[in-house]
C-alpha cells in the first residue's frame, strides 16, 4: 500500500511510458518455466510492483491523452481490492445480496446523472463493446417479428438491417458478425457538418430497404464518436425511429456522461429518448478498468433477451422481488464491478463529476486554441474533449498534391516518436484521408500547463522527423538530414 501511494504521488515525474520494445519487456519479465516450488508473497509483491511501475504505460499520467481511458480514481483501486476480498458472484442475488443491491443503485444513479428515464434497467459489463452488444441483442429480440432466440436469424425469411453513421465504432461490425446478421446488414449512413449522421439520408435508406424486402430494426446514434467526439442529432434520429417503429440505441461509451452538464447540447441530452444507451464509467467517470454500462428504458426487454431458468439454479423466492443479474445479461458468473463505480459516485457526487468533465472540456478548448496559435500545426476538429490536428512543417503547403502523402507519413512517424518518448501520449485519427494527431482529455490530473506544453513538444519532434525524412522532390532538389 505504501508503494502504491508513492507511485501515485510521483506519477507526474515519471514518463508516460518507457517506450520499450516487446523484446525488452519480455527480457524484464524473464523466460522462466512454471515454478515447481512457491515463492514468499512479500518477495513476489516487491518484484511485481517493480515490473508494473517501471514497464507500464501510465494512463493515470496527467499527459496521457491517447485512447479513451480515464485517469482512474484511487478509491476505485481500493474498491477492486475490497470486491476481490469478499468475492461475491453478482449473478444471483442469493450469492451477492449487498453487491447486487449496490449494482442496482449504481445503475439508477448513472441514469439519473445523464438524464435517462427513472425506472430503466441495466447492468455493468466489461466495457463499451459488451455494453453495446447487450443493447443490440435487446433490440434484435424486441424488433424481430419472429422468435429469434428459438429460430435464429433464418426464422424470419427476410434480412434484418441496422443503421449507423460512417463514424460509428467498430463494435457494430463485431455485433453484426457475432449475432448472425453479417456485416452486410449494416447500412452506413453518410455524415454532414461536424461528422454527424445525415438524418435525411437515414430516412431515405430505411424507405429503400423496406421497398427491397429488408426489415429495418435498429438505428445506432453516437454520443461522442471515437475519432472526433461528434454527437449525432439524437432528437431528430429519435423522431425517425418512432415514425418507423425502430429501436434507437445510443453509443455513448465516451460522451454520455457529458449529458450531466447543464450546458450540454440538446443533441447530447437527446440520449434520454433512446431505447438503450451504452456508456463506460472507465472512460469519463474515472473508474478503473473494467467498467462498462448499458441502460435499457424498459427492463423487461433485458429479461426477454437473456433469461433462462436452468434446473441447477434454485434461488429462494420471497414476496420481495430480488434482481438476479444472470437473467438480464450474457454472464452467469459476474464480478463485483459496481463497487468502484458506486464509491466514485459517492466520493465526489454529481457536482464533482460535472466539475471534472467540464474542466476536461475546457482543457480541450485551451489545447485547440494553443494548436491554432502555432504556425506549424494545422487544427482540424474540436468535439467534447477531443482535439485533432497535425504537424505541417514551415514552407510546405498542405494543399499541394505531392505533399499529401508525405504529410500522412510524417505525422505517422511523428506519432510513433511521440508515443515512445514518454513526454506525452496522444493517438491518431484519419479524417478524409488525412492522418492526424488526436488528443482526448478524460483526466482529472491534467492541468492547463500540461496541454499548453503539447504544441511545443509536437513541433520539436515534428521538425526532427521532417529533417530526417522529407523527400528531395519537396525540397526543391535539396535533400535534408
Amino acid at each position: 500500500m505504501d508503494r502504491i501511494a508513492d507511485f501515485l504521488a510521483s506519477i507526474r515525474e515519471r514518463p508516460v511510458t518507457a517506450g520499450e520494445t516487446p523484446r525488452a519487456i519480455r527480457a524484464a519479465l524473464g523466460g522462466a518455466r512454471l515454478p515447481a516450488a512457491g515463492t514468499p508473497p512479500a518477495r513476489l509483491l516487491d518484484e511485481t510492483v517493480d515490473l508494473l511501475f517501471e514497464h507500464s504505460l501510465l494512463n493515470g499520467h496527467p499527459r496521457f491523452w491517447g485512447y479513451i481511458t480515464s485517469s482512474a480514481s484511487p478509491i476505485g483501486a481500493l474498491a477492486d481490492l475490497l470486491a476481490a476480498a469478499v468475492n461475491p458472484n453478482v449473478g444471483g442475488w442469493d450469492l451477492s445480496p449487498i453487491a447486487s443491491e449496490i449494482e442496482t443503485q449504481t445503475i439508477r444513479w448513472i441514469a439519473e446523472l445523464i438524464g435517462y428515464p427513472a425506472g430503466c434497467g441495466g447492468l455493468l459489463l466489461s466495457g463499451g463493446n459488451m455494453a453495446n452488444f447487450v443493447g443490440f441483442l435487446a433490440a434484435r429480440r424486441a424488433k424481430a417479428p419472429w422468435d429469434v432466440r428459438a429460430d435464429g436469424m433464418a426464422g424470419g425469411g427476410k434480412p434484418l438491417a441496422v443503421y449507423a453513421s460512417s463514424e460509428t465504432h467498430t463494435w457494430l461490425q463485431k455485433a453484426a458478425d457475432l449475432f448472425g446478421l453479417g456485416t452486410g446488414a449494416i447500412r452506413w449512413i453518410p455524415t454532414e457538418a461536424g461528422r454527424r449522421m445525415d438524418v435525411a439520408a437515414l430516412e431515405r435508406r430505411i424507405a429503400a430497404d423496406r421497398a427491397e424486402g429488408s426489415l429495418p430494426f435498429l438505428v445506432v446514434g453516437s454520443a461522442g464518436t471515437v475519432s472526433t467526439g461528434a454527437v449525432d442529432p439524437l432528437p431528430a434520429i429519435a423522431r425517425v425511429c418512432r415514425a418507423h417503429g425502430l429501436w434507437l440505441h445510443v453509443d455513448g461509451a465516451y460522451g454520455a456522461p457529458a449529458a450531466a452538464l447543464p450546458e450540454a447540447s440538446p443533441e447530447l441530452k437527446g440520449l434520454a429518448e433512446a431505447d438503450s444507451v451504452a456508456l463506460d464509467p472507465h472512460k469519463w467517470l474515472y473508474s478503473p478498468l473494467e467498467a462498462g454500462c448499458v441502460l435499457v428504458r424498459d427492463p423487461q426487454h433485458l429479461v426477454d433477451a437473456f433469461s433462462y431458468h436452468p434446473a441447477y439454479y434454485h434461488f429462494v423466492e420471497s414476496d420481495e422481488p430480488a434482481i438476479n443479474y444472470y437473467e438480464i445479461g450474457p454472464q452467469n458468473s459476474r464480478g463485483f464491478r459496481a463497487l468502484k463505480v458506486w464509491l466514485g459516485l459517492r466520493q465526489v457526487g454529481r457536482d464533482g463529476h460535472v466539475r471534472m468533465i467540464r474542466e476536461d472540456i475546457a482543457l480541450a478548448e485551451a489545447l485547440h486554441r494553443a494548436v491554432a496559435a502555432e504556425p506549424e500545426l494545422q487544427s482540424f476538429t474540436l468535439g467534447l474533449s477531443i482535439v485533432t490536428f497535425r504537424f505541417v512543417p514551415a514552407g510546405l503547403a498542405p494543399e499541394v498534391p505531392e505533399a499529401a502523402a508525405y504529410l500522412n507519413e510524417l505525422n505517422r512517424v511523428l506519432l510513433e516518436r511521440l508515443q515512445a518518448g514518454g513526454e506525452a501520449f496522444v493517438s491518431n485519427a484519419v479524417l478524409d484521408g488525412r492522418f492526424v494527431l488526436r488528443a482526448c482529455i478524460v483526466n482529472f490530473r491534467t492541468t492547463l500547463d500540461d496541454v499548453e506544453a503539447l504544441p511545443e513538444i509536437v513541433v520539436r519532434l515534428g521538425r526532427e522527423v521532417d529533417a530526417e525524412t522529407r523527400p528531395a522532390a519537396l525540397e526543391g532538389g535539396r535533400k535534408r538530414g
